[in-house]
């Protein structure tokens, strides 16, 4: 039974992984601070060893690679490095034994597309700490493995939707008035004619990539866009939306110094990041190097957040039956 190791298991991503991993069959140790539950239960928890870290202050002091090289893992999933002093430490710590370390990036690691569908190939042009911490990481990571140290896989998902947090609405932001918007027939503000792209993915598919990277000795060395079958435009996302509640959406289409008068700064500030990048991310070597097959379109994915979001009255949609 191989053991793995995944840091951040309480996350997003890991609230999947980790019961895939045990019904796969592998011995898997569960890292996280230990401050609340994953967000999507399962009994599968019942079989995982928890292990209590604060990485960021045991990353300060030194200790958090050393740390989780004693656990002895074969695999390691590693789901919040996001500075390259960080991923340094823990591939240092972990080159003596060399066990197959999986790394989650992001398609942020892309600036502005020049071309679509957007290949792992292109030329890194990150920008944001975020985007530019996860590309010297990837660079990092290929690199180790290049030169015969710790092998690593690097998985990029787009935007990570899933019951249990809030998602990117179709406005590129994280203002729920977006959705009460769409479902009540208001119009909804959009800046750039609303053909904005935005690569939505639910975080169980995120899941499976990682899961199928652990047996695709292919993989080793190479970067995988982890996204929905399909990228959509924001005026897709709304139409689509909208029609949960038998509507058509009311769109109504500024330039951007309106939009960020309608729903301000912050919101605005967030959809830029979102769209401007126009990033349609190709999944074409995922497919056929881990045989990734995701099971949520955008919309799918989409859905699933907004009806838990709406259940647990964090959302208004306006009294609209959904």
């Amino acid at each position: 039974m191989r053991r793995v190791v995944v840091i951040g298991a309480t996350g997003h991503i890991g609230s999947y992984l980790v019961p895939r991993l045990v019904r796969a069959g592998y011995d898997v140790l569960a890292v996280s601070r230990g401050e609340r539950p994953p967000y999507h239960e399962a009994p599968e928890w019942r079989s995982v060893q928890r292990v209590t870290a604060d990485r960021d202050a045991e990353d300060e002091a030194g200790t958090f690679g050393a740390r989780i090289a004693d656990l002895r893992p074969e695999v390691v999933v590693d789901l919040i490095a996001f500075t390259p002093e960080a991923a340094q430490q823990l591939v240092d710590a972990l080159r003596p034994t060399r066990p197959l370390l999986l790394h989650c990036g992001t398609v942020w690691v892309h600036g502005r597309a020049a071309r679509v569908p957007l290949t792992e190939d292109e030329p890194r042009t990150a920008y944001g700490d975020y985007g530019v911490g996860k590309a010297a990481i990837e660079a990092l990571l290929h690199r180790e493995t290049l030169a015969g140290g710790v092998p690593s896989v690097v998985l990029h998902p787009g935007h990570i939707c899933g019951p249990g947090w809030p998602v990117i609405t179709p406005a590129g932001n994280l203002d729920a008035d977006v959705w009460r918007r769409l479902a009540t027939g208001e119009p909804l503000p959009l800046p750039a004619f609303g053909f904005g792209v935005l690569n939505h993915v639910h975080a169980d598919d995120v899941a499976q990539a990682f899961e199928r990277a652990i047996t695709r000795p292919a993989a080793i060395g190479a970067s995988f866009h982890v996204v929905a079958e399909q990228a959509m435009t924001s005026r897709g996302l709304a139409a689509g939306v909208a029609g949960w509640f038998g509507r058509e959406p009311v769109l109504d289409l500024v330039d951007w110094p309106e939009f960020e008068r309608r729903v301000g700064t912050d919101h605005a500030g967030a959809t830029r990041e979102h769209i401007e990048r126009g990033i349609a991310a190709s999944i074409d070597r995922a497919r056929s190097v881990l045989g990734y097959a995701p099971r949520y379109s955008s919309l799918e994915a989409l859905y699933e957040s907004l009806r838990w979001l709406v259940e647990h009255g964090t959302v208004d949609v306006g009294g609209q039956a959904f």
